[in-house]
């Protein structure tokens, strides 16, 4: 499996790659640029295409994602317009660096209607993804349940991508912790979700995969991130996890909580361990 980590991009994007080989992992996330930041980044093609190759000589994947105050539902038509050229900008360096998309929060509306919320979040998703005609996909990701609930369910997730005017440039990614919190999956009944997966034909569009153990119990739409093995989830429902086909060939990577300059290396031992593939 192609088990990662999240990593700085702190010395440029191929440094980046670099260090998530010397953990061991197979797969990374990065943030594009400043993750605090709605600003579009003039970056550096030399180092971003320096990445690429690494990546492609390491059998790498990577993803990378947009900045924290990234809403797709935004009512303000100011923000919309700068959250849009921001995200394409994120959609630019991923495409250089060879990454697969760029992953990006379901919108949250805080409007009385949701279905207003919904309306906002696919026109903003079309405008980004207009004339784009690279390789690397918009991929939205799963909410914990905050606020209004948008974004919890499988049924929102594939009719909101369905609804697009180019559904192939998106794709999503899954978060555990997020979908634990949110009620999706309890721990025990991960077979029962991804058989409904297969139904609503998620997996298919289905591109990476954010690998977290929650601190706080399932539905309590609270996102906070524990290492693998030491949340409410647990080895064994993770262990169950891990064994999905549909998973294979997807980078699946840790946003959990680092207690030490190489402690990634560590947890993505322990991953690959529950996954089976690990002979050390």
């Amino acid at each position: 499996m192609q088990i990662g980590c999240h990593v700085s991009i702190r010395n440029g994007y191929v440094e980046a790659a670099k260090t998530a080989y010397r953990l061991g992992a197979s797969s990374f996330q990065f943030f594009p640029k400043n993750p605090r930041s709605l600003g579009v980044k003039a970056f550096d093609a030399r180092d971003a295409e320096a990445c690429r190759l690494y990546c492609a000589e390491k059998k790498l994947l990577s993803i990378a994602h947009t900045a924290y105050p990234v809403n797709l539902c935004t009512i303000d038509p100011e923000l919309a317009q700068i959250t849009r050229k921001s995200v394409r900008n994120d959609l630019a360096i991923a495409e250089a660096c060879g990454a697969i998309g760029v992953v990006v929060h379901f919108g949250h509306y805080k409007g009385a209607d949701v279905l207003e919320g919904y309306k906002l979040m696919i026109e903003m998703v079309n405008e980004i993804l207009d004339g784009w005609e690279g390789k690397a996909k918009l991929l939205i990701e799963n909410n914990a349940g905050q606020g209004s609930r948008m974004g919890t369910t499988l049924e929102e997730l594939t009719q909101v991508r369905e609804l697009l005017a180019e559904p192939h440039k998106a794709g999503f990614c899954l978060d555990t912790c997020h979908g634990f919190a949110s009620g999706l999956w309890d721990g025990s009944n991960w077979e029962q979700v991804a058989d409904k997966m297969r139904d609503l034909n998620y997996f298919s569009s289905l591109c990476a995969v954010h690998v977290n153990d929650s601190i706080y119990p399932a539905n309590s739409f609270r996102d906070r991130h524990a290492q693998i093995g030491k949340g409410m989830i647990g080895d064994e429902a993770f262990a169950a996890f891990l064994r999905t086909p549909e998973l294979q060939g997807l980078p699946l990577v840790l946003e959990t909580p680092k207690t030490g300059e190489d402690s990634h290396a560590e947890e993505i031992r322990h991953v690959q361990q529950l996954a089976g593939n690990w002979q050390g």
